[in-house]
């Protein structure tokens, strides 16, 4: 996961910020600048009392932006008769070894005429509008057809905010990614920088091996950073800055080693084993827990199981199917996200022995039938191929099943019983006070 930030600055050309070229053009330079401007200013916020919002921060993010503008011109780019330019904007070449109000003529090399709708104004040629098809050699020529100067052209865009994500393959180092958001047709340069929540600034480092990434090394387990991606062509530069946490990044590299075996004398069951990514850290404290997924080949559906452990034993393969598995590793404390599936690994369970040997011999007993007697009857006996422990499964359950149907049929047997039996006891308390009362009603002598 990863948050973007508000864009501070988008695109901007060399020229809105103090001539480019300062004290901070050399990079080490630039850092060294950027963390005292910032600090600097950050000090000096809690003693201004403002009642605009968010100074500070606007400050903050107006000193980073100062010290990525003053990389923005780098000198390599300053090369000699060749003169940028932006698409779709007027261009001005100069003729720089004429004299100051004296006639030039303009030629472009390769082409009888100038660019639709050039014109030339003091001694410059005016390219209104200039598009892909402006690009080339330019020259300028004095009265006697005497070459003055001459520049090639090339025309881009200013870059766009850069796309950035980061992920950490462990908990030591992060690294960053990007792809530019235009097409620029120039030649582009990126600074990567990051700030710590210490204040600390140093480069994200770049490998010239694998463009368009960089890496910081030694990254801080609990702490946040601040990365500035800063995306530099001839014309201006654009840069990201963008929040990130090691827990939100985190994404373990695919399990190693990943092995399936058939397990003998087990028809349905496949022994699944494997390694920690040889990029996690051997340490204790950073466990990771597992996920695999498996199926026949035939089948698209998977099945999936989590455990922490480096082996698994799949329980309900199908017999005498080819099995494809794969394996995938997360932070055992559930932080960051599940790494990619590692390359698959197939394996084929063993058949039972006896079902062989059943579906041999029965085999046999066919063929010799067959010659006996030919017949065009199937075999009406199924090849059994059920395994023994369904069987005690399917026998457990219906020996629970009955035992409830009796528990219930006892139940009910006891409530009829019951209910049969009240009526009874109430008929016989009447005829009890009947008598009572009888003998109540008659005379003392006639009782005894």
């Amino acid at each position: 996961m990863v948050w973007y930030l508000q864009n501070i600055g988008g695109p901007m050309h060399p020229s809105t910020v103090a001539q480019g070229k300062t004290a901070f053009f050399e990079l080490p330079k630039a850092l060294e600048g950027l963390g005292t401007i910032t600090q600097s200013i950050t000090s000096a916020v809690p003693k201004m009392h403002s009642s605009i919002p968010g100074l500070g921060r606007v400050m903050v993010f107006l000193a980073a932006a100062l010290a990525s503008a003053s990389l923005a011109v780098p000198e390599g780019w300053e090369e000699e008769g060749v003169q940028y330019g932006q698409l779709g904007t007027d261009v001005t070449l100069l003729c720089a070894g004429a004299l100051p109000g004296s006639p030039v003529q303009w030629r472009r090399a390769g082409a009888v005429a100038l660019p639709e709708g050039s014109a030339i104004q003091q001694g410059a040629l005016v390219l209104p509008s200039a598009n892909l098809a402006s690009m080339g050699t330019y020259s300028c020529h004095g009265e006697d057809g005497g070459l003055l100067h001459a520049v090639s052209l090339r025309l881009g865009y200013l870059p766009g905010v850069p796309f950035v994500s980061c992920r950490a393959s462990d908990y030591e180092n992060f690294s960053c990614s990007w792809t530019s958001s235009v097409e620029t047709f120039l030649p582009t340069r990126y600074i990567t920088t990051y700030r710590n929540k210490n204040g600390h600034v140093g480069l994200c480092l770049q490998d010239p091996s694998r463009p368009g990434t960089c890496t910081v090394h030694r990254s801080e387990f609990w702490s946040s950073y601040r990365l500035n991606i800063t995306e530099v062509n001839p014309l201006g530069f654009s840069y990201r800055l963008l929040d990130v946490t090691m827990q939100a990044i985190i994404k373990p590299d695919p399990p190693e080693g990943l092995v399936v075996e058939p397990i003998p004398l087990a028809p349905r069951r496949l022994h699944v084993s494997w390694k920690y990514p040889s990029s996690w850290p051997k340490e204790p404290h950073f466990q990771l827990r597992f996920r695999l997924q498996y199926r026949p080949v035939i089948h698209h559906s998977w099945s999936v199981v989590e455990t922490v452990n480096l082996s698994e034993v799949i329980t309900d393969a199908f017999t005498g199917l080819e099995h494809v598995v794969q394996v995938s590793a997360k932070d055992f404390l559930d932080a960051g996200n599940w790494s990619e599936w590692s390359a698959e690994a197939r394996a084929t369970p063993v058949r039972d022995l006896a079902t062989t040997v059943s579906e041999e011999t029965t085999t046999d007993a066919r063929l010799d039938s067959l010659a006996e007697e030919p017949s065009q009857a199937p075999n009406p006996e199924p090849i059994n191929r059920s395994d023994p422990l369904e069987k005690m499964a399917v026998l457990v359950s219906l020996g629970i099943f009955a035992f409830f149907v009796l528990a219930a049929v006892l139940v009910i047997t006891i409530l009829i019983w019951l209910r049969v039996r009240k009526p009874g006891k109430d008929k016989t308390k009447p005829n009890f006070l009947v008598a009572a009362t009888h003998l109540k009603a008659l005379p003392k002598a006639q009782i005894l």
